[in-house]
C-alpha cells in the first residue's frame, strides 16, 4: 500500500504542476529586459589565426580630446587599431559584471586578467596578511577574466627580497595549490610572468642562463592549470629567448612583447634592440604554438596603438 500511494502522489504532483503550466503559457514565454540581456551576442576572437595580437589596457589612451572613455570605449580602440583583442591588466577596479558588459558593449575579445598589485601583496611575503590579499586579488582576477570571455591570470608570484629561495618558493607555490580549485572551475589557468624579481634566475650574473628553474617550479603542481605567461623582451638580458621557449614548450601558453637592447641595457619598442627575432619566430613554430602574443610598451592613442600592432606583425612575420 505505501508504494501505490507514493505513486499515485507523485502522479498527482506531476498533473498539478503541467496544469499550473499550462494555465500560464504567457507568462512561461514571455521575454523580460533581463532575459534580452542574457541573449546578448557571444563575443569571440577572430577565427582561423595561430597567433592572436592583442595590447595591455593599460596602453590604451584614459581620454581623447579631453572626453574621458569609458572601458568599452577604449576596448574598441584598441581594435580599431587592428589588435584581435586586449589583456585587461587592470582588473582590480573592475566588477566582473562591468567587465562582461564593457566585452558585450564594444564587441572586444577580453583574453586575459590582471592585478598590478601583485608585486606590493605578494605571494612570498612572509606576512600571512598580505599573502591572502594577493591570493584574494587573484581570485578576483578570475572572476573578471571568466566573466569577460577570457581565459587566463597573469601573476608575478612575489620577490627574493622576501626571503630565501627555497622558502619563498614553498611559501607561494603553497598558496597557489589553494587557488587550483577556482582555476580548474572557471577554466582559468593562473600564468606565472618571468619578470624581475630574482627569481628562477641570477639577478647579476650575465648570459647564457636557462629556463630550467622557470621549468622545475611549474612542472612541480603537475597540473594543467598552471603555466607560464613568458615575456620574450625581459629575459633577454639572461637568456636566449628561442632556447627559453624550445624548454618551456607547452608550459608556454601566452606571450608578453616587448624590445630589450642588450647593447644599450635597456627596453626599446618591438623590433628595435638586438633581440634575436628570428629565433624567437623558429622557436614558436617548433613548439607549435598558438594564442594570444601582448604588447607591453608605450601605448597611447589610436596612431600610436596602430604603430605598435604593426610593430608585432613584423616581428612575428605576419
Amino acid at each position: 500500500m505505501k508504494g501505490k500511494h507514493q505513486v499515485v502522489n507523485r502522479r498527482r504532483f506531476v498533473s498539478a504542476g503541467a496544469a499550473a503550466l499550462a494555465a500560464q503559457p504567457l507568462a512561461c514565454c514571455s521575454t523580460t529586459k533581463a532575459d534580452q540581456t542574457d541573449l546578448a551576442p557571444i563575443i569571440m576572437p577572430p577565427e582561423g589565426k595561430r597567433l592572436l595580437l592583442s595590447c595591455k589596457l593599460t596602453m590604451i589612451a584614459k581620454e581623447v580630446d579631453g572626453r574621458k572613455l569609458s572601458l568599452a570605449e577604449r576596448l574598441g580602440l584598441a581594435a580599431e587599431a587592428g589588435f584581435d583583442g586586449v589583456d585587461l591588466d587592470d582588473a582590480g577596479p573592475y566588477t566582473p559584471q562591468q567587465a562582461r558588459d564593457a566585452v558585450r558593449e564594444s564587441g572586444v575579445f577580453v583574453h586575459n586578467a590582471i592585478n598590478h598589485n601583485h608585486w606590493n601583496k605578494r605571494l612570498t611575503s612572509p606576512k600571512a596578511d598580505e599573502r591572502a590579499e594577493g591570493a584574494a586579488n587573484l581570485e578576483h582576477c578570475m572572476r573578471v577574466s571568466h566573466a569577460a570571455g577570457g581565459c587566463g591570470v597573469l601573476v608575478v608570484i612575489g620577490h627574493s627580497v622576501d626571503g630565501e629561495a627555497k622558502v619563498i618558493e614553498e611559501r607561494c607555490r603553497q598558496e597557489l595549490k589553494k587557488l587550483l580549485p577556482l582555476s580548474a572551475a572557471l577554466g582559468q589557468p593562473i600564468l606565472i610572468e618571468n619578470v624581475w624579481n630574482q627569481m628562477f634566475y641570477d639577478h647579476d650574473r650575465p648570459p647564457e642562463q636557462s629556463a630550467e628553474r622557470f621549468v622545475n617550479f611549474i612542472d612541480s603542481f603537475d597540473s594543467p592549470w598552471i603555466g607560464l605567461y613568458y615575456d620574450i623582451g625581459n629575459h633577454w638580458k639572461y637568456g636566449q629567448p628561442g632556447d627559453w621557449i624550445h624548454q618551456l614548450g607547452r608550459r608556454c601558453v601566452k606571450l608578453d612583447v616587448k624590445g630589450f637592447s642588450r647593447q644599450k641595457d635597456k627596453f626599446v619598442d618591438i623590433g628595435e634592440g638586438d633581440l634575436p627575432w628570428d629565433q624567437v619566430r623558429l622557436a614558436l613554430d617548433k613548439i607549435g604554438f598558438a594564442g594570444w602574443a601582448t604588447a607591453e610598451v608605450e601605448g597611447g592613442g589610436l596612431a600610436r596603438l596602430t604603430v605598435v600592432r604593426k610593430q608585432m606583425q613584423e616581428v612575428f612575420g605576419i
